[in-house]
C-alpha cells in the first residue's frame, strides 16, 4: 500500500514507520513490539553504560528477530566556564530556597563526549541493523566503519543545512524533525527554545535538498498525519508521542496522566533543563527561566542543577509533543497496526475523491483516549 517504500527497503521492513527512541520511555518490550508488527522499534541509548548496551541488544534480539534502531548523542565534552556556573546558581537559588534543598551545587559531573570510540567499538560488535544520532553525525571515519560493519545510519536535521550535512557525512536516511515534535530538538549545535522549523515546511524543503530517504517527524500521530508526510515527499514517519501512552512504554504515571487531559497548547521549548533546546511541558519553572534568560551549563551538565527541583509540579521535567491529545492508549502492536489501517482508508479517500475522515474507522474499536 506504500506509495513510497525507499524505507522499506533500506530498512528491511514492513511499514514506513519508525517509533522514536526516546531515552528512559522506549524499552526493549516497546522497541520490539513495534518491530514485530512490521515498523522500527527503537532505543534511546545515548547514557547507557558498555554492560547496560550489551544487556539491551541482547533483550532486543531475545524479543525480537526484525531490524531495530540503537540511538545515539553526538555532542563535544562538556565545558562548563566558572562565569556561567555563578551566574546559574545565582538564578536558581530562589527556587533551591524555596524547596529547602540548600544550595545548588558548585561541582558539575564529568561528562565525556556523546559518541567517542568506546562507543564506536561497542557497536561494531552489538551490530544492530540501524543506528541513529541525535545533534550531529559521527565523523566520516566511524561512520564509514559502521557501514561497512552492515549498519544502516540515521541521522536527524532540523533545517536543510543540517540535512545536507547528514547526507555529505554518510548517512543512509534523514530524520526531518519538525518544531512539532516532542524531545530534544535534534539541532546540530545548541540554539534558542524560539528557533525552529514546522514539520509542513521543513519535510518538502529537506526532501529537495538531499537524495536520501527523508523521515518525517514532529506532529504526527494518526494516518492522517502519515498520509500527509507521504504528500509531503517523506518516505516514512518517526512518532515519539504516540508511542509514549502504549503499554510497554516506561512513561511514569505522572506524565501519562498529563497526556490524558493534553491539549495543542500545553508544551513548549525549553532549554532550563538540560542545557539544549526540548519540547516539554509548560510549567512554572520553564517560563521564568525563559522571560529572565542567563547562560546555562553545557548540555547535558544543567541536569545536575534542574534535577533536584523536579519533585515538584511546578518544576517537572515531562517531554511529549503538540499532538499529544491524538494519544490513543493501546498494546504497541495494535498502535502499528491500527496506525498503517488508518493512513490506508485516507489513501483511499484520497484516490477515489471521499472526504478524508476526521478520525479514521479503524481506530473506532480501539477506545481512543478522550482529550
Amino acid at each position: 500500500m506504500w506509495p513510497n517504500r525507499r524505507l522499506c527497503d533500506l530498512f528491511k521492513i514492513e511499514h514506513p514507520i519508525i517509533q522514536a527512541p526516546m531515552a528512559g520511555s522506549a524499552t526493549p518490550e516497546l522497541a520490539a513490539a513495534v518491530s514485530n508488527a512490521g515498523g522500527l522499534g527503537s532505543l534511546g541509548c545515548a547514557s547507557m553504560l558498555p554492560d547496560g548496551l550489551r544487556h539491551v541488544a541482547r533483550q532486543m534480539r531475545a524479543l525480537t528477530v526484525r531490524p531495530f534502531n540503537l540511538n545515539f548523542f553526538v555532542f563535544p565534552r562538556p565545558d562548563t566556564g566558572d562565569a556561567v556556573l555563578t551566574q546559574v546558581i545565582d538564578r536558581l537559588r530562589p527556587y533551591y530556597q524555596e524547596m529547602s534543598l540548600g544550595e545548588p551545587s558548585r561541582r558539575l559531573p564529568p561528562i565525556g563526549p556523546g559518541f567517542d570510540e568506546e562507543k564506536l567499538e561497542l557497536l561494531l560488535e552489538i551490530r544492530p541493523p540501524v543506528v541513529s544520532f541525535h545533534f550531529g553525525i559521527p565523523d566520516a571515519a566511524a561512520v564509514g566503519r559502521l557501514k561497512q560493519a552492515g549498519i544502516a545510519i540515521i541521522g536527524t536535521a532540523t533545517n536543510v543545512a543540517e540535512a545536507r550535512k547528514l547526507a555529505d557525512g554518510g548517512a543512509d536516511a534523514v530524520i526531518a524533525q519538525g518544531w512539532e515534535a516532542g524531545g530534544h530538538r535534534g539541532s546540530h549545535a545548541p540554539n534558542g527554545p524560539g528557533d525552529g522549523v514546522g514539520t509542513m515546511a521543513l519535510v518538502p524543503q529537506v526532501v529537495d535538498a538531499v537524495e536520501l530517504p527523508v523521515i518525517a517527524a514532529g506532529g504526527i500521530a494518526d494516518g492522517r498525519g502519515i498520509a500527509a508526510a507521504f504528500a509531503l515527499g517523506a518516505s516514512g514517519v518517526q512518532i515519539g508521542t504516540g508511542f509514549l501512552s502504549c503499554d510497554e512504554a516506561g512513561t511514569d504515571a505522572p506524565r501519562r496522566a498529563l497526556i490524558r487531559t493534553a491539549t495543542d497548547m500545553d508544551t513548549m521549548v525549553t532549554d532550563a533543563f538540560t542545557g539544549r533546546a526540548a519540547r516539554a511541558r509548560r510549567t512554572r519553572y520553564a517560563l521564568e527561566m525563559e522571560e529572565s534568560r542567563v547562560p546555562l551549563p553545557d548540555f547535558p551538565q544543567m541536569v545536575a542543577l534542574s534535577a533536584p527541583l523536579g519533585g515538584d509540579k511546578d518544576f517537572a521535567f515531562h517531554l511529549y509533543g503538540q499532538a499529544a491529545a491524538l494519544n490513543r492508549e493501546l498494546p504497541a502492536g495494535q498502535l502499528v497496526r491500527t496506525l498503517v489501517a488508518e493512513t490506508a482508508e485516507v489513501f483511499d479517500a484520497l484516490s477515489t475523491g471521499k472526504t478524508t475522515p476526521a478520525k479514521a474507522k479503524s481506530s473506532s474499536s480501539t477506545s481512543p483516549m478522550s482529550f
